[in-house]
């Protein structure tokens, strides 16, 4: 058993990896276990980017910047998905409640950040999810 802590976005996680068998983890975050399937290592490849000398690169996003690049609304905490109020298709207005995230013994509305169709819901009732999950794409 190897136990772990993590500062994430200013957030303190404390990881206990219990055992590994094959590619299956048992992990703990803060109390709470998963199951974990880690990828197998891939080849590592070199890859030549050409880009203009004054182009920067931003600094590294936090899960909102990465919301609005990838069209994701990411969980703001890690917590358990209690219900969800949306579904494919529907469309929904900036502030909308889509789901319901109880975090802490708290029940916390995830409302939507902008207009939009729902594209794909990755979260069902009764997940557990990490801050910085994507739990739904709107479009």
């Amino acid at each position: 058993m190897k136990s772990f802590k993590y500062t994430i976005n200013g957030n303190i996680y404390k990881v206990v990896i219990d055992r590994i068998i094959d590619n299956i983890a048992d992990v703990e975050v803060n109390g709470t276990p998963y199951k974990v399937e880690m990828n197998k290592p891939t080849q590592k490849q070199v890859i030549t980017v050409n880009r203009p000398a004054q182009t920067t690169l931003p600094p590294i996003a936090r899960p909102q910047q990465a919301a609005a690049l990838n069209s994701a609304l990411c969980s703001p905490l890690p917590g358990i998905i209690l219900h969800i109020d949306c579904k494919v298709g529907d469309t929904v207005k900036k502030g909308q409640k889509l789901m319901v995230l109880e975090a802490m013994k708290m029940e916390n509305a995830i409302n939507a950040d902008r207009d939009g169709v729902v594209k794909e819901i990755k979260v069902n009732n009764g997940d557990s999810v990490l801050e910085g999950a994507d739990l739904v794409i709107i479009e």
